[in-house]
């Protein structure tokens, strides 16, 4: 009798975890734009809008203490406002809600591991200007 307690209740727990895990999964594919990670990119913040760009996609930043700093840090490297500017980060990416505008993404800067010269400009690079002034 006491050999069949046991059993059932290692049935239970068995059949209890395999059940969490199912919501764990579940929780972690609705979520699964909120991860972590190192990002390198091009960065820039021009008329309180912020955007880094990979190779393979264009990231909304939220604007935060972090996002200011790295500003601050890339303003070095600048020559003019709206340069970009080479940087490495750590950031949590998120979906951008449906009822606002902007990349489908964003970055929520969590930690700046590295802002660096950009490279030369050449022939080739197109540069706007606003020649209403």
């Amino acid at each position: 009798m006491k050999n069949a307690l046991v059993l059932i209740l290692c049935l239970t727990v068995l059949i209890s975890c395999k059940n969490d895990s199912k919501s764990t999964a579940e929780t972690t594919s609705t979520n699964q734009a909120d991860t972590t990670e190192i990002i390198k990119g091009e960065f820039v913040y021009f008329e309180d809008a912020a955007v880094l760009q990979t190779t393979k996609e264009v990231y909304g930043v939220v604007i935060n203490d972090n996002m200011h700093e790295l500003n601050k840090q890339a303003k070095a490297y600048k020559t003019e406002a709206t340069d970009m500017v080479p940087v490495e980060i750590k950031g949590i990416i998120r979906a951008k809600p449906n009822s606002e505008e902007g990349w489908p993404f964003r970055v929520e800067i969590i930690e700046i591991i590295n802002v660096s010269q950009p490279l030369a400009q050449n022939e080739n690079t197109i540069k706007i200007k606003n020649t209403n002034n």
